[in-house]
């Protein structure tokens, strides 16, 4: 019994089944806009490369509707995560590492926020009209100025690649959590595994 435990490596040991996870309706938030952002930075790389046409018109709508569609997930999911703190980050995580991860998740609470509203901003101040998922009118957030609406596309532009950069490092702490250090972060927010209290 001693020369079998004195063999064990503690790397092959399974991940905690102990996890504290995050409540379904945060899930199911939390996944859902994943796809849309993904989709929009995509799209948003895509489209400042094509020239101007029907393509472009048609696809600058779908961004526009998505868009608006993520900035109202956005308020929910906030309202959400205020009412219910996220789960204890594991006790394995250094002080340092959790300031860093929750800097994270609140620039990208920030980031999420900052790029829909520039787009509806810019897109006022060009002269276009935006609408809630290209259905529902929403009011001009700029009044029509070609040099504010040329700033505002750069700052649109800037956040996007901002958000792009934050994204792919949150993504990549993820997987980093989940197959080398193995302590159950991303587990907490994947679908079907585990539920929170709410």
């Amino acid at each position: 019994m001693k020369a079998d435990m004195a063999d064990h490596d503690p790397r092959e040991e399974p991940m905690a089944t102990e996890i504290q996870h995050y409540t379904p309706t945060a899930k199911w938030l939390h996944w859902i806009m994943a796809v849309l952002i993904v989709l929009l930075l995509v799209l948003g790389f895509y489209l400042s490369g094509l020239p101007r046409g029907p393509e472009k018109t048609t696809l600058i709508q779908v961004h526009k509707a998505i868009g608006t569609i993520v900035l109202a997930l956005a308020i929910v999911r906030l309202v959400w995560r205020l009412k219910h703190p996220a789960p204890l980050l594991p006790a394995s995580i250094t002080a340092l590492q959790q300031k860093a991860t929750h800097a994270v998740h609140w620039a990208l609470y920030a980031l999420m926020f900052a790029q829909p509203l520039s787009g509806w901003a810019m897109s006022s101040a060009r002269g276009f009209p935006v609408a809630l998922g290209g259905i529902i009118p929403l009011p001009a957030l700029a009044m029509k100025n070609e040099a504010l609406g040329k700033t505002l596309t750069q700052v649109h532009e800037f956040i996007g690649w901002a958000l792009a950069v934050v994204v792919i490092g949150h993504v990549a702490m993820a997987l980093k959590h989940h197959f080398v250090d193995r302590d159950g972060i991303l587990l907490r927010m994947w679908p079907r595994y585990g539920t929170g209290t709410d």
